[in-house]
């Protein structure tokens, strides 16, 4: 392994740096910005069973060091991603994928996530119990428990790849949902998604979302997804990814000294379409600032 090398739930990624889904698109965006080879792989667009147009404009908003969204799972459904988007992808990208899924039910999470095990350049199914901006399913599903254990326990019956599943903030205890999915079976943990939150037009005295609610997502939220991270590693024995508010490597290596094995980088992709990029180049100085040989001696990496 090399000096930035990890490996998550048996694969070994060359780095750790992951961009996250809905920031990322299907990858080959990106492709025309810079050699996305050189992440350590990445996770898709949210994908449900059937297409979705997403929610109501407006549906993104500004707030201090972060934003808000309520795009709802916009995706042109799995059929689709297998037939036209993961073609594409192979053209730019020539490493194992993370699939993104989410669905209304438990039903919709196991036909989906089957449909994308049986898909070659997907290497591990991150499944969403998390998105807090679609009514009756996502978040529904990752803040209970009993529920969260349920959509674990039908992916990993109809899987044989990597199950990840993606836990909501938006929660009392945190460890709790995360202890249920790895007593289901799940083969790792990525946290977290975005917090609830919500912004009001002066002029209109209205709501500035469409959806009122959205999730807020930037660097305003780093320490609250860091100190979640923390708690869910020590609580669990299954790999763990921590993303929320990553900006630089320095985060990066914060997270991993967490306990996490790998980390996905959100909303800068949206800020700049080469954060990724320039995070894996700053680590190695990064490294040698602190004195880290390998990420190796990090966390659980």
């Amino acid at each position: 392994m090399g000096r930035l090398s990890t490996v998550l739930c048996g694969i070994e990624l060359d780095n750790p740096v992951i961009p996250a889904s809905g920031t990322f698109g299907f990858g080959w965006e990106f492709a025309e910005w810079y050699d996305i080879n050189c992440l350590g792989t990445f996770s898709f667009k949210g994908t449900t069973k059937e297409p979705r147009f997403g929610n109501p404009t407006p549906r993104i908003a500004e707030c201090a060091s972060g934003m808000i969204n309520a795009v709802g799972l916009q995706n042109p459904g799995v059929d689709r991603v297998i037939r036209e988007e993961l073609p594409k992808l192979s053209q730019v990208f020539h490493k194992k994928v993370m699939a993104n899924v989410s669905g209304f039910s438990v039903d919709d999470y196991a036909s989906t996530c089957e449909r994308l095990d049986a898909q070659e350049q997907v290497g591990w199914l991150e499944v969403n119990i998390s998105c807090p901006n679609v009514h009756g399913g996502g978040m529904s599903f990752g803040t209970d428990p009993a529920a969260a254990a349920e959509v674990t326990r039908a992916v990993k019956k109809v899987t044989h790849k990597p199950v990840i599943m993606k836990l909501s903030p938006n929660v009392t205890d945190i460890t709790a949902i995360a202890r249920a999915c790895e007593e289901a079976g799940a083969d790792g943990i990525s946290l977290i998604n975005t917090l609830q939150g919500m912004r009001i037009n002066l002029r209109t005295r209205q709501p500035v979302l469409k959806n009122v609610m959205g999730g807020v997502s930037g660097p305003a939220v780093f320490p609250v997804a860091l100190r979640m991270v923390w708690q869910v590693c020590r609580a669990v024995r299954i790999p763990v990814i921590g993303m929320g508010g990553i900006t630089t490597a320095e985060d990066v290596l914060e997270m991993m000294m967490a306990g996490a094995v790998a980390c996905e980088v959100g909303a800068a992709n949206l800020v700049d379409p080469c954060a990724c990029k320039r995070i894996i180049e700053d680590l190695p100085s990064a490294m040698d600032k602190y004195g880290i040989k390998s990420l190796s001696e990090l966390g659980r990496a």
